[in-house]
């Protein structure tokens, strides 16, 4: 038996040699440079299927994020109370069979539009730059658009369509930026401490998110006299969210404590995939009928959507979200502080992921630039507008292709290879619209916790650095918004660079003043001497 298995495993070793071999005399190994930078074929795709699974969870938790901003849906949609009567303006905001019915379509068509923009951006990231990094829609900017821009439901103070022409002209901006060479200077222009305590800020933000109770596990709820406060109820106003009896007793909340607990355990032992199964674990429990964690209620929807989830493998057109792009109310002031705020934390999450990848893969070279850099800046530009005119919010360069890198991956194959599972996803659009939200804000706390890690860098024994940078964190999740946390670090600092420098200068004034002060004293002593 030992013989066998020592058998198989060299001949496994030497067809994988041979594999290697002919693959990077190829074409395609030439095009990739595989022998050039040290790597080979079987390498490449073991570090794309681990930059994958790190970031798998993209599909389902975008497609959710924006969801609950409504997107395309609207009172239209809303079933009506009676024959003879029209749906009021709140429908949007309580249970309707109509409007749940319109997100459930809506919430398919984005789960396509992200895998779609996703394979996209990774294709061309890998055939143009040349570079292990995979693409998809970002966490944060995702955000900012469904709760700031867009609003829970369309509560907010733009549409959903005028939010994807923000989207759109952001992207093109970047892209002119990138192609002019000006991104590294507009990242400078950010004080040091606000754009640390940024990302920060938008993990505290999103970990807010996952832990609500329409969007995520629903351990905090509203109160009317306290704000917020802890809920996990088995019963709450299907309007206001408050609880209305049961505190602690959620069972969807308990199931999704699980989930948490084993994504935490799998990211404690580095283990590839680990977002991936603890929504996995929630979501096929939550999959069974007849149960009290059940995503499939009997209700019309229920039936409904659970009809749809049997089919397991079918592929779904895009029918409301792509092309839905309005400039009918662009020249408003929201819009343009919406267009600068996605601008920087684009520009700004672009530059970071890049350089820190390139120092994890050893890609910098003596003056410290990329390998492919100014492509790389240009697809990112370039898929962020393919994505608007999908429906989704701008795509950035994932943090995730780390995974693929300490795998090996050192080409563009490596994201190639990711971007043909995001295509293969697209087949699998009826089992990934039925994850639950109790299943995804674990991994919404989780992607929160993984980027607080920035604070170590701010110096908190300086004041002048300290402020801006607490306050930024601070107002993002308090406000709810994160361009209110964005201007409040950068006015902040302005101000106290402003009272330092005013105080510099009289400090100056005053010290000139004493000299000139003692300089005339000794003239008139002087002249008092030659007098006498």
């Amino acid at each position: 038996m030992g013989e066998l298995c020592t058998s198989l495993a060299n001949s496994w070793k030497k067809m994988e040699r041979g594999l290697n071999e002919a693959v990077s005399k190829s074409k395609v190994g030439k095009y990739f440079k595989l022998e050039a930078r040290k790597s080979c074929f079987t390498r490449e795709l073991r570090a794309g299927t681990a930059t994958f699974l790190t970031m798998a969870y993209i599909v389902t938790v975008n497609a959710t994020i924006l969801t609950d901003s409504g997107a395309a849906c609207s009172i239209s949609d809303c079933t009506a109370p009676a024959a003879n009567q029209k749906a009021g303006p709140d429908c949007t905001l309580k249970p309707n069979p109509g409007y749940q019915s319109c997100l459930s379509k809506v919430k398919a068509d984005l789960i396509v539009a992200t895998a779609l923009s996703s394979m996209i951006g990774s294709f061309a990231m890998g055939f143009l730059a040349n570079l292990p990094l995979a693409l998809a829609p970002g966490m944060g900017s995702n955000a900012y658009l469904a709760y700031n821009l867009v609003g829970f439901h369309g509560s907010g103070p733009m549409s959903y369509q005028t939010a994807l022409a923000v989207v759109l002209v952001e992207g093109c901006v970047f892209f002119l930026i990138a192609a002019f060479g000006l991104r590294a200077k507009l990242a400078r222009f950010i004080p040091k401490p606000v754009r640390l305590a940024c990302a920060a800020g938008i993990g505290l933000f999103i970990a807010f998110v996952g832990l609500q109770v329409h969007q995520g596990v629903g351990l905090v709820g509203p109160d009317s006299a306290t704000l917020v406060t802890v809920s996990a109820c088995a019963s709450t106003n299907p309007v206001t969210g408050e609880c209305t009896g049961g505190k602690m007793r959620s069972p969807t909340f308990w199931l999704g404590s699980v989930g948490f607990l084993i994504t935490s355990f799998g990211l404690m032992k580095d283990i590839k995939g680990s977002m991936i199964y603890g929504i996995l674990f929630v979501t096929v429990i939550s999959w069974f009928r007849g149960t009290a964690v059940t995503i499939f209620p009997n209700t019309p929807l229920g039936d409904s959507n659970y009809r749809y989830f049997k089919k397991v493998v079918d592929f779904h057109k895009i029918k409301s979200t792509a092309g839905a792009i309005s400039f009918t109310h662009f020249n408003r002031s929201e819009v343009w502080v919406a267009l600068v705020t996605l601008l920087y934390v684009d520009v700004l999450a672009t530059t970071g992921t890049m350089y820190t990848m390139a120092e994890i893969g050893g890609f910098l070279n003596d003056k410290g630039n990329i390998e492919g850099e100014y492509l790389a800046y240009m697809v990112d530009a370039g898929t962020t507008v393919v994505g608007a005119a999908l429906g989704v919010s701008p795509i950035a360069t994932f943090v995730e292709s780390s995974a693929g890198i300490r795998e090996g991956g050192r080409t563009g194959l490596t994201a190639v290879i990711v971007g043909v599972y995001f295509l293969l996803s697209l087949f699998f659009v009826p089992l990934l619209s039925s994850v639950p939200p109790w299943a995804i804000g674990p991994s919404l706390v989780m992607v929160g916790v993984v980027m607080m890690k920035v604070v170590v860098e701010i110096d908190w024994n300086n004041i002048k650095e300290a402020g801006p940078g607490f306050v930024t964190m601070l107002l993002m999740p308090l406000t709810y918004s994160i361009s209110n946390g964005i201007i409040a670090g950068m006015g902040l600092y302005i101000a106290l660079e402003l009272v330092d420098y005013i105080g510099g200068w009289i400090k100056w004034l005053i010290k000139m003043r004493r000299v000139v002060s003692k300089e005339q004293n000794q003239v008139s002593a002087t002249a008092g001497i030659e007098m006498i």
